[in-house]
């Protein structure tokens, strides 16, 4: 059975064809429109593309609360015209199919409990670290949305008596424009803040190494609230071959000072980078029609 899967983030929408199983047969991309209308019809010619196929449903990873039994999106996010109405029934109208919905973070964490690397765990935390932190909490091996489905926000953490918040600290995008004011500069992007870290940039080794000492109490903290088997970490800066180590430095600090703590988070990198929230969204497609 062949399924549409849509990835909606507030530069582009992923889109693939892709089998109920997972495989990917073909994918693409478009700019995210600014306006439900230029969506709609984008949505509609990525399905009359694939005209010689004969599809069983349609299914969106997308931003925000997303609630798929009313069909409605709450919350807000960079793509503020997806919100607060019944789009699930719009969309089904415009694309004559069934379609089902989750929140973008929810299907990265599918997609790993699915077929990545926490397939064999039943009790799990995604981390999603990309321009602000996201996440997801999986209970006895589903998502644990939660009474106003905001569990998984480990972004609005607070980490310090300014009232700053894990996503304002524990970001490269955030260390970036740090790093920026400190120097001067009009902007700065994540890549350039490591490029300068690796050139042994001063502000930029302070910033980025205050970046993983964030992350590396707000992971502390998740393990003693939920306990879970692992905590997985997703988002581009993910995928640095140093990321991963140099959080796990961090805890290994904060264990060797916190005696009592006996548990050392295990941490996980994403098995699957860019298709992980298409491929979570055929996960989530997979539960609501079996």
């Amino acid at each position: 059975m062949t399924l549409l899967a849509f990835d909606m983030g507030g530069t582009a929408v992923k889109y693939a064809l892709m089998e109920k199983d997972g495989t990917v047969l073909e994918k693409g991309n478009f700019k995210t429109p600014n306006t439900l209308e230029k969506l709609t019809t984008e949505l509609q010619n990525v399905k009359n593309t694939y005209a010689n196929h004969t599809f069983t449903g349609a299914t969106f990873s997308c931003p925000g609360a997303v609630d798929n039994e009313s069909g409605v999106i709450g919350g807000a996010s960079a793509i503020p015209y997806i919100h607060h109405f019944p789009i699930k029934a719009m969309l089904e109208e415009k694309l004559e199919l069934p379609v089902t919905l989750e929140n973008d973070a929810n299907c990265a964490a599918l997609a790993e409990t699915w077929l990545g690397v926490a397939k064999s765990a039943q009790d799990i935390l995604f981390i999603i670290v990309g321009t602000g932190i996201g996440g997801a909490v999986i209970k006895d091996g589903k998502i644990h949305a939660g009474a106003h489905l905001h569990g998984g926000e480990f972004g609005y953490m607070l980490m310090n008596d300014k009232l700053e918040t894990l996503s304002d600290t524990g970001t490269a995008v955030n260390a970036a424009s740090r790093i920026a004011k400190r120097k001067g500069l009009p902007t700065l992007s994540g890549l350039e803040a490591f490029q300068l870290k690796e050139n042994n940039d001063p502000i930029a080794v302070e910033e980025i190494q205050t970046m993983y000492q964030n992350l590396a109490k707000g992971i502390f903290n998740l393990q003693y609230v939920y306990d879970p088997e692992m905590i997985v970490i997703g988002g581009g800066v993910s995928e640095r071959e140093d990321f991963l180590p140099s959080i796990q430095a961090e805890l290994d600090k904060l264990l060797a000072k916190i005696t009592i703590a006996k548990i050392a988070p295990k941490i996980m990198s994403c098995a699957f980078g860019n298709d992980a929230n298409l491929i979570g969204a055929i996960a989530n497609f997979n539960q609501v029609h079996p």
